[in-house]
């Protein structure tokens, strides 16, 4: 079933979203982009004569009641989007009667999935080691079950809107599926269009095909750095994974961070590129500190040559020079992680060229996807947002499509 295709008029929808945005330390959204993303979606369910209970989770809360990580301090947000007062109901598990409650063209936001260990499905306070464990797996699989079937009860149908969470085999993407039939759960707006882009980047590449990866750690990129090494023309790697491959490579990093225990695999990753003659471009210069703030001292040097007491923090001018050269003629693009630490004013210059670089390739034809938290919270800070073709809003999710694994959120709706 298409949502297109549906029509919600007297009936109650329950709609898996990614409200998990960023806070600050007085409960303030300070970027409302995954609210945003799901507004067609909710709106379509509203104009219909539908109503909307909407979940999801935010943060990490593992099991436990956490009021820093409450949705109700995002109600007046979602309610100033969407156009109506937005209700709250303060326990997931227990809404029936809120959710009974609901008129035709009303919303209702329920508190955050993950203050319940069934969401995620995973025994607590047990070890894995434990002989135990077993058991006490099978036993929350079932309790999962019955946590999605009580969601599924508050409503009619199932909307699936949540690209951020498609990875997860958790009670609200991939098992309260089970309680509805075929044409009762569909797709929103927001997941036809991540799994289309997906599709353009993996199915439909225009080349050259340049990809940039960057964030602190080779390891939990490792997967879409070997699986793009079979499928891009240019890959740039950047962030703090740069001073890993400096090492590996016999280079004085100071105290640039660094996984020493992936010396090897980032050596593979430079011997790969080579057999599949991709062109790889890793940073030559950095900007270092002699702290890790906005306020520290800095310095360019060479990435492989960095002064003991000083840590590479962001990409320096001739690093910055190769990176747009690498981008600027590519006609598919896709960016997932920072070139440094972007949080910090004086250290935005890489992450800034990679953005003006693409919005570039952009402006000449180039289908340029952009996917994870602090790459689109980079776009977003150069108010650069509408000069690139595509943002998605899942950083895991995302990565893991485009390693071509198949993502359960999907697979439930699909199957």
């Amino acid at each position: 079933m298409k949502i297109d295709q549906f029509n919600f008029a007297g009936k109650k929808a329950i709609v898996r979203v990614d409200f998990n945005v960023p806070l600050d330390e007085n409960g303030n959204v300070t970027d409302d982009t995954r609210i945003r993303g799901a507004l067609p979606t909710l709106k379509k369910i509203l104009a219909d004569g539908g109503s909307v209970i909407m979940m999801s989770h935010m943060g990490k809360p593992k099991g436990k009641v956490n009021p820093k990580m409450s949705l109700s301090q995002i109600v007046k947000n979602v309610s100033e989007h969407l156009g109506v007062e937005v209700k709250f109901a303060p326990d997931c598990a227990n809404a029936s009667a809120e959710a009974s409650a609901l008129k035709p063209g009303e919303a209702l936001l329920l508190e955050n999935l993950r203050f319940y260990p069934e969401e995620e499905g995973k025994p607590v306070g047990i070890d894995k080691e434990d002989p135990a464990y077993d058991a006490a797996k099978k036993e929350m699989k079932e309790r999962q079950k019955e946590f999605a079937k009580k969601l599924a009860s508050y409503a009619d149908c199932y909307v699936m809107d949540a690209f951020g969470t498609a990875h997860r085999k958790h009670a609200s993407t991939a098992v309260i599926d089970e309680y509805f039939d075929g044409d009762h759960k569909m797709l929103g707006y927001l997941m036809e269009k991540e799994v289309n882009a997906v599709d353009n980047v993996l199915s439909n590449i225009k080349r050259p095909f340049t990809a940039i990866m960057g964030g602190s750690k080779v390891s939990t990129k490792i997967g879409i750095i070997e699986n793009l090494l079979g499928k891009v023309d240019n890959l740039i790697l950047c962030g703090g994974m740069t001073y890993t491959f400096a090492k590996a490579q016999g280079g004085k990093i100071g105290n640039s961070i660094c996984e020493n225990d992936k010396l090897d695999v980032a050596l593979d990753v430079i011997k790969k590129a080579k057999e599949n003659n991709v062109n790889l471009v890793l940073g030559t210069d950095c900007v270092a500190a002699d702290d890790f703030s906005n306020d520290a001292n800095t310095q360019v040097c060479m990435s492989d040559n960095i002064p003991e007491g000083w840590e590479g923090m962001d990409a320096g001018p001739e690093t910055r020079k190769a990176f747009a050269d690498a981008i600027k003629d590519a006609k598919t693009i896709l960016w997932n992680g920072p070139a440094g630490v972007f949080e910090f004013e004086k250290f935005t210059d890489g992450s800034r060229a990679i953005a003006e670089a693409i919005a570039e390739a952009t402006s000449k034809g180039a289908f340029s996807l952009i996917g994870g938290g602090d790459s689109v919270a980079c776009i977003n800070k150069f108010g650069m947002a509408d000069k690139v073709s595509y943002i998605s809003t899942g950083g895991g999710a995302l990565l893991e499509a485009i390693e071509g694994k198949v993502l359960p959120g999907v697979a439930a709706i699909n199957e």
